[in-house]
């Protein structure tokens, strides 16, 4: 058995255990990452909201502008465009699947859980806000939103990695006595 192996052992899931946490942690985490998000944005004065929507193709948030695309290359349209349901879907995967990644890597690399999480969800914020999104249109180059924006999204983001790695603390159970999701 390799070290990394023994060591996804000796948390006590395997990778489909693993997963389902990392499944249920970034739900979570998502779910606070929006509350963080919309408090700082009710906050923000109404141009500074009036500025970010209009950097935002169409208007729309990233998950939002995705799901759009697709339902127009299926031949529909989403009504309304925002908020929709398949947006919304796409909004928790797009904050759900690095979380998959980082309940895998935690363990077998633990410098990815550094500051408790919270640099995975910097990362996130630069990977994806800064990075994927405009590179695929789904939102405007980074210059284009008020810096408020960016504040929020550092915000917003260091507290999904701080959600999704105490949620994957506590699915683990105390140390040297894993919980286990599914059998070995």
């Amino acid at each position: 058995m390799s070290q990394g192996d023994h060591r996804a052992d000796r948390q006590g899931d395997g990778l489909l255990g693993t997963l389902l946490k990392g499944a249920a942690a970034g739900a979570a985490a998502m779910w606070v990452l929006d509350r963080v998000d919309w408090a700082m944005w009710d906050a923000e004065a109404s141009e500074t909201r009036a500025q970010t929507r209009r950097a935002r193709p169409g208007g729309l948030d990233p998950a939002h502008v995705a799901a759009n695309r697709i339902a127009g290359a299926m031949g529909r349209e989403l009504n309304p465009p925002q908020p929709h349901p398949a947006g919304l879907a796409l909004h928790y995967s797009f904050g759900m699947v690095p979380t998959l990644a980082y309940a895998v890597l935690r363990h077998r690399h633990p410098a990815v859980a550094a500051g408790g999480g919270t640099l995975w969800g910097l990362a996130m914020t630069l990977i994806e806000d800064e990075g994927i999104n405009p590179a695929l249109g789904l939102a405007a180059p980074p210059q284009h939103y008020p810096w408020q924006d960016h504040a929020r999204s550092v915000v917003a983001h260091a507290v999904l990695g701080a959600v999704a790695e105490g949620v994957l603390r506590a699915l683990d159970g105390p140390p040297g006595r894993p919980r286990r999701l599914v059998a070995p």
